[in-house]
């Protein structure tokens, strides 16, 4: 993926998540109660995306080996 790509990709995860935030706290839903709480689970889905992507990016840069001719 491209860098452009990548970054307009972040900021629209980061406006949904802002977007989010604030119309849980409209309906008095305390998001940062829940965030407290819920903070390490980020870190695990951010590892696995690592993960799963590095595994991936690994894997098609891994140079093809042709058959041997007789």
């Amino acid at each position: 993926m491209a860098k452009k790509q990548r970054s307009a990709l972040a900021w629209g995860i980061i406006l949904i998540v802002l977007g989010l935030i604030f119309i849980l706290d409209n309906f008095n839903i305390d998001v940062w109660d829940i965030l407290a709480r819920l903070w390490p689970l980020a870190l695990i889905v951010w590892g696995a995306w690592k993960l799963y992507f590095g595994l991936k990016e690994r894997k098609e840069a891994a140079p093809v080996q042709k058959p041997e001719q007789d």
